[in-house]
Order: structure tokens, then sequence, then C-alpha cells
């Protein structure tokens, strides 16, 4: 029979603070053998010393408490395998993601004033089938990817045409308080019929400063660095949201060195007739 243990000796068998240990009693990862209803006092039995050593090595990994309660309740091996793998896969894109910024930030140290060529361009009134909502700015990247292919169905559906890229309309409260209304859009070479979340939409006519950012979002800060430079430095600067198209982007090519997207800051353009 397993020898009992004081939560003491059971924290330096496993190398788990008392602290911790404590805490996944409270959450029900991982219970004492016994708890002296007197006193209080948890008691730990040797064989429980290798679940404690997996969880500590699934926590090495920064997998949630959750995770790990799913992987030491699964059903089966298949199930367990599920929960692991899923984990392991969010750690590879944290990987690639990790990478992606090292390369970032080494490129702005070296570079840090990239060329920026930059366009003043008038655009005219568009007739459009759009999507808008009110999102946090961190829900962003995947509620486009969803109203770009509702709003391309919806086309497809009524035959109506779309041309030119994926438009994104953003207003300035997105960046200032990180949550704002946003519009994204396709325009239509004819009537379009409200269906769902997909409205007609009339965007307005403005002159914007343009840059085109190369490459995946993951650095476009400097882009939108170079361009409000450009914007202040000239005094162009007026009131009204940003427009990015996606002249290439993830639903045309998941190399993401091809992505192409212009982003537009309004100005008021006193070079213009």
């Amino acid at each position: 029979m397993p020898g009992p243990l004081t939560i003491g000796d059971f924290s330096r068998a496993t190398l788990l603070s008392v602290k911790t240990l404590r805490h996944y009693h409270r959450v029900g990862l991982l219970e004492p053998a016994d708890v002296d209803p007197a006193n209080g006092y948890r008691r730990y039995t040797s064989d429980q010393i290798p679940t404690a050593q997996v969880i500590r090595r699934f926590r090495d990994l920064n997998m949630p408490l959750d995770d790990i309660a799913s992987v030491l309740r699964a059903p089966d091996q298949t199930a367990r395998s599920q929960v692991i793998s899923a984990h392991l896969s969010r750690l590879e894109q944290s990987l690639v993601d990790t990478q992606q910024a090292v390369a970032s930030l080494r490129d702005l140290l070296e570079y840090p004033s990239p060329p920026a060529p930059i366009a003043h361009r008038r655009v005219p009134e568009v007739q459009a089938a759009a999507i808008t909502t009110t999102a946090d700015v961190g829900d962003l990247a995947a509620w486009y990817q969803g109203a770009i292919g509702e709003i391309g169905a919806s086309l497809s559906a009524q035959g109506v045409i779309s041309g030119g890229p994926p438009v994104g309309i953003y207003a300035n409260e997105l960046f200032t308080e990180e949550r704002g209304e946003a519009t994204v859009f396709l325009a239509a070479e004819g009537a379009v019929r409200p269906v769902g979340r997909v409205q007609p939409f009339v965007a307005p006519p403005v002159e914007l400063a343009v840059i085109t950012h190369v490459g995946s979002h993951a650095d476009v800060d400097r882009s939108y660095g170079a361009l409000a430079t450009y914007v202040s430095e000239h005094a162009l600067a007026i009131e009204g949201p940003i427009r990015e198209y996606y002249v290439v982007g993830p639903n045309d090519t998941d190399d993401e060195q091809a992505w192409r997207t212009e982003i537009g800051w309004p100005i008021f353009d006193t070079a213009r007739d």
C-alpha cells in the first residue's frame, strides 16, 4: 500500500509548490488522497507522483488547466490524443508567430525607415454589397474572413458581378478604443438585394493617401506609421475612417509574401483641382 505524504513532502517529491498544489486541489485537477476533517491537512500518496509529473510537464508546455484535466479524465487513448494534438498545434502556431515577430523586429532594427512610396487617390462613390458590425479589434480578422465569404456567396447567388478587391472601412474607435464599427464590402455591378447580414451599401467618395503594405499584417504597423508620418508632415489629415483594399490576401493565396494591402488615410488634397 502506498505510504502517505504530507503536502510538504509531496511538494518536494514533485517540485510543485505547496501553493500550486493547493490551487490544483481547489480546481479539482489534483486532489489529495485524504484531507483531515479536523485540521484540513492534506495527505497524498506516492501513487499520485506520476500524475503530478505529467501535470508539471503539460504546464511547462503552457497547456491550460482545463485541457490538462480533459487529458487526465479522457475515457480512452483517442480522446486523450485529440486534446494533446490540439494543444501541440497551438504551440506550433505560437512558434510560427514568435518567429515572425523576431524576423519583423530584426528587420525593424536593421532597416528602421524603409522606403514607402505614397500616392494620392481620389476614390469615387461605389455601389456595393456590404456587412457592417461593431467588433473588438482582436476579432476583426476572423470576422472579415466570414463576412467576405458571405458577401461573395450572396452576390453569386443573385447573379451580380463584383468588381475590384474586397475593401474594409474601419472607424477610428477601433484604433483608439480597440472596439468600433467595421464595414467590409465588394463593389457590385448591379442591384443588390439584402440577404441576411449582406446589405446594399454606398461607399462615399473620398480622397486618400495610399501606401501599399507587402506581406502579412504582422508588421502592418510599419506601413501605418509611414503613412501617418507622411500625412502629418504634409498637413493633409482630415477626420474619417481608414480604408484597406485587400488587393491580394488570404482568400487568394496562402503565400503571405504575395499579399498586397493598400491602406488609405483620408486627406484633403490641396493639389487637386
